[in-house]
């Protein structure tokens, strides 16, 4: 399989044009993975556009593509959003690269009551670069098409506000019903997953008044860190996706 590179400035690319790899992708194409001129590679500007091309030539700061077929790939719909609570040590980190292999569309950090980590001020900023770069990172490993957007991180408040407007699921392991069992009804859906320590009662509370729905994920309590992926998992299968 050819290696995957993104570069927003070729959207516009088309068979025959030469697209160039500069700064860090440059470096890492360069350096780190050792192309040589000759080899195929795939380069995607993270929106939807996919080129496929032959590298024509290779320096630590430039690297040229030669496109020889382009293709273009619409956003999946209903779209699938993570809602992960911020979690200690790098938990929350493991959840957010896993969720974007798998095929999350939108991720957002969710400031839950239970989260040993705070994001305030410069944090808050530093934190969603941290994430954002995560996600480019793991969407190139996974040669996706379309690179999800992290969004700055939310209140309760506000996650109650997005569960009056879209289908929110909170895993729950108390829950009455299960995921598996659920039926898309075409929203795009947001999935709510709780720190170590789990939702609170109080948050429960605000989002299944606002619309949200409680969902139990199996018999056993999975970590923050694989409670995401594993549902992104059940609903890319109910969704057709896989």
């Amino acid at each position: 399989m050819a290696l995957h590179f993104l570069d927003e400035s070729s959207s516009g690319a088309v068979v025959g044009d030469t697209v160039t790899l500069t700064g860090a992708e440059a470096k890492h194409a360069a350096v780190v993975r050792r192309l040589r001129v000759g080899e195929s590679v795939t380069v995607g500007d993270g929106a939807g556009v996919w080129l496929d091309g032959v590298v024509e030539d290779v320096s630590p700061t430039r690297v040229e593509v030669r496109v020889v077929q382009r293709a273009s790939e619409t956003a999946p719909t209903p779209r699938i959003v993570l809602a992960q609570a911020l979690a200690k040590g790098d938990r929350d980190e493991l959840a957010v690269q896993a969720a974007c292999e798998l095929g999350v569309d939108e991720i957002i950090p969710w400031q839950a009551s239970r989260s040993v980590s705070r994001w305030e001020g410069v944090k808050a900023i530093k934190g969603r670069e941290r994430w954002a770069s995560i996600v480019r990172e793991a969407a190139k490993q996974a040669h996706r098409a379309w690179v999800p957007e992290v969004y700055a991180p939310v209140t309760t408040k506000e996650l109650a506000v997005r569960a009056s407007q879209q289908r929110v699921l909170l895993l729950d392991p108390t829950a009455p019903s299960r995921l598996s069992g659920l039926t898309p009804d075409g929203r795009d859906i947001v999935l709510v997953v709780g720190p170590e320590g789990g939702i609170s009662e109080d948050e429960l509370s605000r989002l299944v008044e606002a619309g949200a729905e409680r969902v139990l994920l199996g018999s056993t309590v999975l970590r923050t860190s694989t409670a995401g992926p594993a549902a992104i998992a059940v609903l890319s299968a109910a969704l057709g996706r896989w």
